[in-house]
């Protein structure tokens, strides 16, 4: 196994991930989506409806709700984030970074926008 496999599986013990419907019943609860795929992936394969668009390089920036770029969504470090990323690998990552954050409610979406597709959930054409 590469050392970045095991640091995802290693990571991905220290919180629960959800699956594309349990991601969509948090939306609907008020949890953020938070779609890092890069501009190529969300002109290819399109959007989630409701989701920020934030790329990855910016998400901490973003989501830090005592940094001065936060988003207005950024309330406070009780907020619900999912993550999602392509295929669901580089948004356990990104998880696991808004954690050290102090953003202990992040998590983020096993099979990442690939899987939120397939589960005929809510996608808004390219």
């Amino acid at each position: 196994m590469s050392g970045i496999d095991a640091l995802v599986d290693r990571l991905r013990t220290t919180y629960t991930r959800v699956d594309p419907a349990e991601a969509h019943a948090a939306f609907l609860d008020g949890a953020l989506l938070v779609d890092i795929r890069y501009q190529a992936l969300r002109e290819r394969d399109g959007l989630i409806p409701g989701a920020l668009v934030v790329e990855r390089n910016e998400l901490e920036w973003r989501l830090d709700p005592e940094g001065s770029h936060r988003l207005p969504e950024a309330t406070g470090h009780d907020i619900r984030v999912v993550v999602i990323c392509n295929e669901g690998y580089a948004s356990t990552l990104a998880a696991a970074s808004l954690h050290a954050l102090a953003l202990p409610h992040a998590t983020d979406l096993t099979g990442g926008f690939q899987a939120w597709r397939a589960a005929g959930l809510p996608v808004t054409p390219p």
